[in-house]
């Protein structure tokens, strides 16, 4: 399918969706299905909140699965040695001072699927990415 959308990555953000994956796969999934197994020991499932929640996150976490998996799936790795050092791109360390204070701070360019601005990663498709 040459219309699928590509997720450029770096290798450690394809390492932490694999984490993750692996976490919902085994860990999360069983205790949420655990979860509806007691919800539906209460009894009527009409009127069961613990059972309605529990199918509500079920949902979420196979939700959640499914687009890591299409993520992986469909990933570009960005390998920085094919890019010039001078370049700023995926992968790569970014340094600028931020008003007010003009302290320098620095930024790792990411794909979207990585991107956590608290941990000093943007995006790529970020406004602050494209005007460097």
């Amino acid at each position: 399918m040459a219309d699928e959308k590509t997720y450029p990555m770096t290798l450690d953000g394809k390492a932490k969706l694999e984490e993750e994956l692996e976490t919902l796969k085994t860990k999360t999934r069983p205790q949420v299905i655990e979860r509806i197994k007691i919800a539906r020991s209460f009894g009527d499932l009409s009127e069961n909140s613990e059972y309605e929640s529990a199918k509500d996150e079920q949902s979420m976490v196979e939700s959640r699965i499914n687009t890591v998996e299409h993520m992986l799936h469909y990933a570009q790795i960005i390998d920085n040695d094919d890019i010039a050092s001078d370049e700023v791109s995926l992968g790569r360390v970014v340094e600028f001072k931020e008003l007010p204070d003009e302290e320098p701070e620095e930024y790792t360019i990411v794909g979207a699927a990585e991107a956590d601005p608290m941990t000093g990663k943007i995006s790529n498709d970020s406004p602050i990415a494209k005007a460097l």
